[in-house]
């Protein structure tokens, strides 16, 4: 089966249970504390994709890991999902699960690239304008990156618009290299 579908697959039904349950903001917490934990350690990954470690084993490090910290519903979860030994596309399930999760709230992802430091008081604003445009709540993540020169960078889910300076001066470069002199 392709990893994909087996991902969208496991994070569909436990949506769905989630739904069901009346459980969706507890449960999106756990996942979301669970794919932090996938990204900020790589022995964790390594513990889930190595073909030494035998299934039981994993299971039982997952519940020391996960047990007093998320529901009981998502650490039987976890569990199914080694005992079913699919354990290798935790991060994806978890990743499907959210973005399931973000539509169902209308929740949209944005990122703000500037080439300086933005105070909270901006972002703020830009994220109340935004979740007001779309008529969504918005997540918004700052990131600054000298290289634009100035101006900003808003990726918006599959979206971007670039108001940079580097983009610019690259326009400008690109018209004068092409018009005859």
């Amino acid at each position: 089966m392709d990893q994909s579908a087996i991902t969208v697959r496991y994070a569909k039904a436990f949506f769905s249970t989630a739904k069901e349950k009346k459980l969706l903001d507890k449960l999106k917490a756990d996942i979301q504390l669970v794919m932090d934990v996938c990204t900020s350690s790589e022995d964790f990954i390594l513990l889930l994709e190595s073909p030494i470690v035998k299934s039981s084993k994993k299971a039982a490090l997952i519940k020391s890991i996960f047990e007093s910290k998320i529901e009981e519903i998502s650490l039987n979860f976890l569990l199914l999902i080694v005992q079913n030994k699919r354990e290798v596309h935790i991060p994806g399930i978890c990743r499907n699960f959210l973005d399931l999760t973000r539509k169902d709230l209308n929740i949209k992802s944005a990122v703000l690239t500037t080439a300086s430091e933005v105070d909270a008081s901006t972002l703020k604003k830009v994220k109340e304008l935004l979740g007001k445009e779309l008529n969504a709540t918005i997540e918004l993540t700052a990131q600054v990156n000298p290289e634009i020169l100035g101006g900003l960078v808003l990726r918006l889910d599959d979206k971007q618009y670039d108001a940079s300076v580097a983009t610019q001066l690259r326009k400008v470069k690109q018209t004068l290299l092409e018009t005859e002199l």
